[in-house]
């Protein structure tokens, strides 16, 4: 019983790390360089993740600046930047892009807030999904009926505890947005 429990927590854990992944890619207006982690950039015949192409830094609060290793591939890049559709348009000065985060409107932060939150909600599924699962696996195991209804309990205090997680991640992604 402790492995199934063991092996819940770790996929809860998972869970939340992987909302946390998608919560980098909601932009509270200022530069964050994990918004280019998903480009793919095509040079010399193969898609390339873009941070292996160029250094990634932040001059200031909404700028980005991407200086590329291979000064051949700065056209790569850009191309690569605006077909990844991530709401910046790329500017090229021959040695570097620059993309400029502007300053959200109150309608904007609204809209990102509720992208969070569906975030949050398929969170949620995922961990009742696992809670289901444990619980399943531990009717299977040849337990009395006093120790299956403890390990279901562990289970659901695991539940407990990483929604109040969930919902600490949301709070301070929210208080992000909002804050001008």
């Amino acid at each position: 019983m402790d492995g199934v429990i063991t092996q819940a927590e770790e996929k809860m854990l998972k869970a939340l790390e992987a909302m946390e992944k998608r919560f980098m890619n909601v932009r509270a207006g200022r530069a964050n360089p994990s918004v280019l982690d998903g480009i793919k950039v095509s040079y010399y015949g193969s898609d390339t993740p873009l941070i292996q192409l160029a250094t990634i830094s932040v001059p200031e609060a909404r700028v980005l600046s991407i200086k590329p290793f291979d000064r051949s591939s700065i056209g790569n890049i850009e191309k690569a930047i605006f077909e990844a559709n991530i709401g910046l348009t790329p500017n090229n000065n021959g040695e570097t892009i620059t993309l400029n985060f502007p300053a959200l409107t109150e309608e904007r932060r609204l809209e990102y807030v509720k992208q969070v939150k569906v975030m949050v909600e398929e969170a949620r599924i995922v961990l009742r999904n696992i809670r289901q699962d444990s619980n399943n696996s531990i009717k299977k195991l040849e337990l009395s009926e006093d120790e299956q209804d403890r390990g279901m309990e562990e289970v659901q205090n695991l539940i407990n505890e990483y929604n109040k997680k969930i919902d600490e991640k949301l709070k301070a992604k929210e208080q992000e947005l909002l804050t001008i």
